[in-house]
């Protein structure tokens, strides 16, 4: 006789709006779920709304999806899982219910940015989450985030023990790293393959520090001259407190970044895949991640890797990436020509990064999730 799973709510509604890590966390999760369905310790309940997400900028539709999101995370959400027969619910993105029907919760908080860098957010909703959500999260029964340094900065700031706040690593983006590519993709950024160079992904923001990268690439040029460039893959943040427009003032000043520094603007996975694939170099100035994915999507294009030598970046890196003082343009620009023109550091890089690439899935996340599930369940 089959023994019944216990049943696990996942929140699903921020796949609607969710943008960057934190969509791809949720998605890559529960992909991972329905392709190991089977081989489970639980079984899922997805729980989404079917109202639809308002996410245009007029004040008013934006009061209202404020008032339907916390309706959702305090009503609508908890009810379903009560109903549903759930013993624990999984939301990714900081909130759980506050009050449960019978069920236990975890949240996943990514960073500590709330309390980092307050000025970039909305004060209302600074203080929703200072209050609910932070008040939720100290009454689950765990916490989930994404590195050792997440947990310790998120220990830091909010007060809770840190033996409360778990760390597990994720995987890469699935759709970024298969070796299957469409037919003809290449093709839409055949001015950019032909040529050699250096790439970085990501959110235009302040906090990934690419005034520092475009500034040491500018040194390469002037110190080393050579037929190379640099690729930024990535938009702007929405949000105007973090846009970095400095940088493209630098390029647009300097004519000889003009013609070698390549702003894509957004770009689908495929081609940002393909982009890996060719890479000379991947350089990872940020000052404050809370995993950094990209170094993952490198290492699965076998691509030699830079990293700034701060928040997780070297944790996730291991010793598979060179690090660096984000603050330092001058020794990184050094370093990237150093690095370029040394190829066995580079085929040691490529080798490292296979082999430190292998330690990260999503399957062992969720394995690890499920022992963090068992935990809270029965104890």
């Amino acid at each position: 006789m089959q023994i019944k799973k216990q049943k696990i709510a996942i929140d699903i509604r921020d796949l609607k709006i969710a943008k960057t890590g934190a969509h791809t966390y949720l998605s890559e999760l529960c992909k991972a779920i329905n392709d190991n369905k089977q081989n489970l310790q639980f079984e899922y309940v997805f729980l989404d709304t079917r109202l639809s997400i308002y996410t245009g900028s007029h004040k008013i539709g934006k009061l209202w999806e404020q008032f339907n999101y916390i309706f959702w995370k305090q009503v609508t959400l908890p009810i379903k899982a009560g109903l549903n027969g759930c013993k624990l619910l999984f939301c990714a993105d900081y909130f759980v219910p506050y009050f449960h029907l019978g069920f236990k919760s975890i949240p996943v908080f990514f960073d500590a940015f709330f309390w980092e860098y307050p000025a970039h957010y909305n004060k209302y909703w600074l203080w929703l989450f200072n209050t609910l959500g932070v008040g939720a999260a100290k009454k689950s029964s765990a916490i989930v985030t994404i590195s050792k340094y997440s947990q310790q900065q998120i220990a830091k700031y909010s007060g809770i023990d840190a033996s409360k706040i778990v760390p597990i690593h994720i995987g890469p983006k699935s759709s970024m790293t298969k070796n299957e590519l469409e037919r003809g993709t290449e093709q839409i950024l055949e001015k950019i393959l032909e040529n050699k160079y250096i790439l970085h992904v990501g959110t235009i923001e302040k906090r990934k520090n690419l005034s520092t990268l475009i500034r040491a690439f500018e040194l390469l040029l002037q110190n080393n001259p050579q037929e190379i460039y640099l690729v930024i893959v990535g938009q702007k943040s929405n949000k105007p407190t973090l846009q970095d427009d400095v940088i493209f003032e630098m390029v647009a000043a300097s004519n000889l970044l003009k013609e070698r520094v390549v702003f894509t603007g957004f770009l689908s996975d495929r081609e940002t895949a393909i982009l890996y694939k060719h890479a000379s170099l991947y350089v990872f100035p940020s000052v404050n991640e809370g995993f950094g994915i990209p170094i993952l999507e490198a290492f699965a294009h076998q691509v030699p890797v830079l990293v700034a030598n701060n928040s997780c970046l070297p944790e996730v890196a291991g010793n598979a990436a060179v690090p660096f003082d984000p603050y330092n343009a001058d020794a990184l620009g050094k370093l990237m020509v150093d690095t370029l023109n040394d190829p066995a550091l580079i085929q040691s890089l490529q080798k490292k990064g296979t082999e430190r690439f292998a330690h990260f899935s999503w399957k062992k996340t969720l394995d690890a999730l499920e022992a963090v599930f068992e935990r809270s369940i029965h104890y």
